[in-house]
């Protein structure tokens, strides 16, 4: 399953209600500290560049025979489109 870019900028600019407090015994976590990683982490998502483009650029070099992924780089995508369906849900 794939996301496109509109849905992420949807998910993104889509308010959500601010979670409650959560208790772990004597740990305590309060999701509203989190503000400023989140705020990076939209940075980031909104800086990613065009999918489109990207598509090309993988088209162009599986053509060439230039894209030779590691195993890490594989990894790496499995385990994001994972986290991708959950959120996705």
């Amino acid at each position: 399953m794939r996301i496109s870019d509109n849905e992420v900028k949807k998910l993104l600019s889509t308010p959500t209600e601010a979670e409650p407090v959560v208790e772990f015994g004597e740990e305590v976590y309060d999701p509203s500290t989190d503000k400023d990683l989140i705020a990076q982490v939209k940075a980031d998502v909104m800086a990613m560049p065009d999918r489109e483009a990207m598509i090309a650029d993988l088209k162009a070099r599986i053509e060439a025979g230039t894209y030779n992924p590691s195993g890490d780089e594989i990894a790496d995508t499995m385990i994001r489109r994972a986290i991708a369906d959950r959120i996705r849900g």
